[in-house]
């Protein structure tokens, strides 16, 4: 797997449309909105505390501050934490460096935590997931994007990125890395987090879509969907059983 590429994007994590992170920034719009709404279902009114880990340059944890939750923001590289502040319109959001293998926060300190696009990229997930069952407060959520280990993810979001989109990096997602559903929904309830719901997500196929098939490029109408299918990606969340 090739993490590197991120650290290097500086402005491009929000500029760029020759380059994967230009995908990323897409799925931001679908997931977002719908993750803010599954928060109020569960806490009310009131803000909630969420911890992003791998927020990258804060794609999420901007969208939330913004709407009024507390956010804090961790990740490995400093150059992406840099980027995320840049862009916190809310000037609230507590970016820090840290592993996710090793958070540096308390135990049930947070409302919900969200590994967005990110469980793919290490090779222990099931030790992220045990971190993130730590910090989360009985009752809480844990937020997940990840991909399906199948034929048609590799085909659509390793082969597909890598013909149709400019600057993508060798090796920036493998398969092996990938996670089945089923695999995940284990991990979960082995750290004490109940599965609730999981949704897959797929392009959406239009002018947009075909677009970046004939110029390599994302252009800024380009959007994700949800779907029933999640032999691509998905995204979802567990609840932490209150004992």
């Amino acid at each position: 797997m090739n993490n590197s590429h991120y650290g290097g994007l500086g402005a491009r994590w929000y500029r760029a449309s020759d380059d994967p992170v230009a995908l990323l920034r897409a799925e931001a719009t679908l997931r977002n909105p719908w993750i803010a709404e599954e928060l109020g279902r569960t806490f009310g009114p009131r803000p909630a505390s969420v911890l992003d880990v791998g927020c990258g340059a804060g794609f999420l944890a901007n969208d939330l501050a913004a709407r009024g939750h507390r956010v804090t923001g961790v990740d490995t590289v400093p150059e992406c934490l840099a980027v995320a502040a840049e862009h916190d319109a809310t000037g609230t959001v507590a970016y820090q460096r840290g592993d996710a293998l090793a958070l540096p926060v308390g135990d049930a300190s947070f409302d919900a935590v969200c590994a967005m696009d990110f469980l793919e990229h290490v090779e222990e997930p099931g030790r992220v997931i045990a971190e993130a069952a730590r910090a989360i407060v009985p009752g809480g959520l844990f937020f997940f994007h990840t991909f399906d280990r199948s034929l048609l993810a590799w085909l659509v979001v390793i082969k597909g990125v890598e013909w149709f989109v400019k600057n993508t990096p060798e090796d920036m997602h493998v398969l092996r890395l990938f996670i089945k559903p089923a695999e995940l929904a284990a991990r979960c309830r082995a750290e004490g987090l109940e599965p609730v719901t999981l949704r897959g997500v797929r392009p959406r196929v239009d002018r947009a879509f075909l677009e970046m098939l004939r110029s390599g490029s994302v252009p800024p109408d380009f959007r994700f969907v949800f779907c029933r299918s999640t032999r691509t990606g998905y995204t979802g969340y567990a609840q932490k059983r209150v004992r």
